[in-house]
């Protein structure tokens, strides 16, 4: 009998991570050990698994830097219409790992660190992630990214690089403490400084009106400094290009009026100036008007539009003697796309640019910002919603609040000419709110400055159709789309679960990877006993993987046997993890009363962050530990039902329970999740969904048969119904014995034994003003969570369903959401083809 494959020899019959080929390897060993000695300054002897990560990242980022400068050189070249991506969060986890796969070189740098002895497993693990981003819109922008360069695009992403990026997360005694993450400490290998290309941004000071126009004087300077981060194409040798803005205080800052002997202070102070790019606001879908984080929106703004402005004028047209003076082509060369309402400055910044500075009379202006803009509406609550204080822009941006104020006025003028005497109207679609404190409405400014404007998943168009922005809608019809919402099945497939990746090649070739469409051929093998084989085989390995990571980090053991049922996503009300609490103690009532009954066992793992100052999502994270506490403690109820807090979810903890997952928790209140992206990386790697028909889960069941996803609870029109008789949580309460017997056993301190009222607050949300109305989905979700588990006992009909929704999961890539946005939007062609490697690499 042959002996079993070691992990090594397994990795090298994975045909998708590339050709190790022995002059490949041969140099990737010499140069790993070059840049040990030359870079890094170790000897072998001495080198710690940092230095090798180091080495390691150093020799996969030599294979880029030719294909960057090739590119960047070809877009010059070509001067083809650039996209600039504006957003004030990238979530880009690990760069190393992506990288490699996108370059083919997974293999090859398998082997050569193998053949040096080393772990690459261990080597990964010391690369921090890049957390510059709270949750789906940054982990989007991610996705976005990489779709743009396998497809081709002239593409940059802007933001912002942030000394320290999402907190992370300790649990202590149940309850979440945040740290800070110094993700910089030892260095990014990833990034290169450029301060060749260092900007100047302003602040504050006042407007003089002028023959020569408006004039922006006595302003406090700050400089933007510019690293770039490459982002490597799936295997076409295009390098596009992340810059984010680094803050950095002028030289003479606080010096010029000298106070007298404040020299030392003088320097100190410079710290003021550099705040601006400390740290990520780490709120999901809540709006803080901090005046810290509108110079953070204004400064990528600034910063960036300079850029574009220069790459515009700067760029080859048949000829290089000639700088490009005529904006009036800005829209035929340049998109900017506005993620969220974040970088909305970029509408008045650009008309300051073109009116006060290159001196374009307002209408021709205008119509270049409209033409070159468009927005990205990302939610409907309305605490998400930004609404800027006048007082705050008066002070802090006096010449981009008279140019609100501008535009503003001739918006009202149109609307009063189409609408003569309704002035409620007027009074909704202001770009100004009236009220105790004068507001600007963010939102209401893109919709004006943009020529499209778009939600992310179908129902979540509609919705902003039909009520936020009705108004607008009515008048400009043509400018709103919808774009749904798609992840890279590079990372969230390839990358993060390479045995299913390959199961899939094996039947239909590996072609998939950039044409993910092509999975529907997989409807053929739904009845293929050995497809369905290996695909339950390559999931049991994944939680059995899975279940090993966890005990090694966090000492708890679990049944890698028992049904996975995951909820990893930021903590928030309307995302509904108590609802979930309540099917867990639904769950734990039920196994008590029947200790002796078949249960199908089940680890149900709830994961994320709440936003420091959100003090119900803190109390939601200490009520699933104390659940967990007692559930977990029951001799009676054993390995049958455990509850576990996955600490510190991050993209590198998804990438790792993600292809372990058996049920997907999707269960926000219908009409509240604009898309969620998490649902299809489920979907992908072979996770059945529960969920509300809400977001993207109503394309998701669209695609896959209904039939294939637990689909429960209210559907939009029924909460409207709901909203307009009043909800009545009680009547639930009175209704439902198990329903009621779970609020009693919370409320009675029974998971808080020491404190009984620790949880007075969430009970008396959820029975008096619970917006999300959980209690009038219980009874539909328990119903459903009955199905799932009698489905579970039939693996073989269980996983023909994974097939299903795999096979469905095509319309879910980032690279169909990409090119619908290229053509619909930006006026750009994807180019699926490559272009030369760097001659050197032939």
């Amino acid at each position: 009998m042959a002996k079993p494959l070691t992990d090594q020899e397994k990795k090298k019959q994975i045909s998708i991570r590339g050709l190790a080929g022995v002059e490949s390897v041969a140099d990737l060993k010499t140069n790993f050990n070059r840049h040990l000695h030359f870079t890094l300054v170790k000897d072998r002897n001495v080198a710690t698994k940092r230095d090798y990560y180091f080495a390691l990242a150093n020799t996969v980022r030599d294979h880029l830097v030719g294909r960057w400068i090739r590119t960047q050189q070809h877009y010059y070249e070509k001067d083809p219409k650039r996209v600039y991506y504006l957003s004030l969060e990238f979530y880009m986890g690990r760069t190393l790992q992506n990288t490699m796969v996108n370059l083919g070189l997974e293999n090859a740098c398998d082997e050569a660190i193998y053949q040096l002895g080393l772990d690459m497993e261990e080597l990964q693990d010391m690369e921090e992630d890049a957390g510059l981003g709270n949750g789906g819109l940054g982990r989007l922008a991610a996705c976005f990214l990489d779709s743009m360069a396998s497809l081709g695009l002239a593409a940059y992403g802007y933001g912002i690089r942030y000394e320290f990026g999402i907190f992370n997360q300790k649990l202590v005694n149940g309850w979440q403490v945040e740290e800070a993450d110094d993700w910089l400490r030892y260095g990014n290998p990833w990034e290169k400084a450029r301060p060749e290309y260092m900007r100047p941004v302003h602040f504050y000071g006042r407007v003089e009106h002028t023959n020569e126009g408006a004039q922006w004087v006595d302003t406090q300077m700050v400089l933007a400094l510019p690293y770039d981060t490459p982002v490597p194409g799936y295997r076409n040798n295009i390098v596009n290009t992340m810059r984010l803005w680094s803050a950095k205080a002028p030289c003479d800052f606080n010096l010029k009026d000298f106070n007298v002997g404040g020299y030392i202070q003088a320097v100190l102070d410079r710290n003021l100036a550099e705040n601006i790019s400390r740290v990520l606001y780490p709120n999901d879908n809540f709006f803080e008007g901090k005046e810290l984080r509108l110079k953070q929106e204004y400064f990528v703004v600034a910063a960036t539009l300079q850029d574009i402005l220069r790459r515009f004028k700067a760029s080859k047209f048949g000829s290089t003697e000639f700088v490009r003076m005529d904006l009036s082509t800005l829209p035929d060369k340049v998109a900017i796309q506005l993620n969220d309402t974040h970088p909305a400055l970029a509408i008045p910044e650009l008309m300051r640019n073109l009116v006060d500075i290159e001196k374009l009379t307002w209408e021709k202006a205008w119509d270049i910002v409209v033409r070159t803009c468009a927005y990205t509406n990302h939610t409907v609550l309305p605490e998400a919603l930004e609404r800027w204080p006048v007082d705050l822009f008066h002070n802090l941006l006096p010449r981009h609040l008279e140019i609100i104020y501008e535009i503003n006025q001739r918006h009202l003028e149109r609307i009063a000419k189409l609408y003569p005497g309704d002035s409620d109207r007027l009074r909704r679609m202001s770009l100004i709110e009236e009220g105790d404190v004068k507001k600007i409405n963010m939102a209401h400014l893109c919709i004006v400055g943009s020529h499209a404007v778009n939600g992310v998943a179908r129902i979540h168009s509609e919705i902003i159709k039909n009520t936020v922005f009705k108004d607008f809608y009515e008048v400009d019809p043509q400018k709103f789309q919808n774009k749904t919402n798609g992840i890279t099945p590079r990372r969230w497939l390839v990358m993060c679960n390479p045995g299913l990746a390959e199961v899939i090649a094996e039947r239909i070739g590996e072609d998939y990877i950039r044409d993910l469409d092509q999975l529907r051929k997989l409807v053929k093998f739904v009845n293929d006993d050995a497809f369905i084989r290996d695909v339950a085989k390559i999931k049991q390995e994944n939680k059995l993987k899975f279940a090993a990571h966890l005990e090694e980090q966090y000492k708890v053991k679990i049944n890698p046997n028992s049904m996975f049922d995951v909820q990893v996503k930021r903590i928030h009300e309307y995302k509904r993890q108590l609802l979930n609490c309540l099917h867990i103690i639904t769950l734990y009532n039920r196994i008590k009363k029947e200790p002796n009954k078949s249960w199908i066992p089940r680890t149900i793992m709830i994961g994320g962050k709440a936003a420091p100052g959100y003090h119900t999502a803190k109390m939601i994270i200490k009520l699933i530990t104390s659940i967990g506490d007692i559930v977990n403690n029951d001799p009676v109820v054993g390995d049958r039902l455990k509850v576990l807090f996955l600490e510190n979810y991050r993209v590198t903890l998804a990438e790792k329970v993600i292809p372990a997952a058996d049920l997907s928790e999707q269960i926000s209140t219908a009409g509240t999740e604009a898309s969620g992206t998490g649902n299809m990386k489920f979907m992908l790697n072979g996770a059945l969904t529960i969920g509300t028909m809400d977001g993207a889960n109503v394309e998701m069941a669209e695609e896959a048969g209904e039939g294939n996803l637990f689909i429960f609870g209210m559907r939009v029109h029924d909460v409207e119904a709901l909203d307009k008789k009043g909800y009545d949580a009680i009547s639930y309460y009175n209704r439902i014995p198990e329903l009621k017997k779970a609020m009693d056993q919370i409320s009675g301190g029974f998971f808080s034994p020491s404190q009984p009222d620790l949880f007075k607050d969430l009970v008396n949300l959820l029975m008096h003003h619970d917006r999300f109305k959980v209690f009038a989905d219980y009874e539909d979700y328990i119903k459903c969570q009955d199905k799932v588990s009698a489905l579970y006992k039939n693996p073989k009909e269980w996983t023909k369903k994974v097939i299903h929704n795999i096979a469905g999961c095509g319309k879910f890539s980032s690279d169909r959401t990409i090119s619908q946005y290229a053509k619909e939007i930006w006026g750009m062609e994807p180019n699926l083809g490559k272009i030369a490697a760097p001659d050197h690499l032939h």
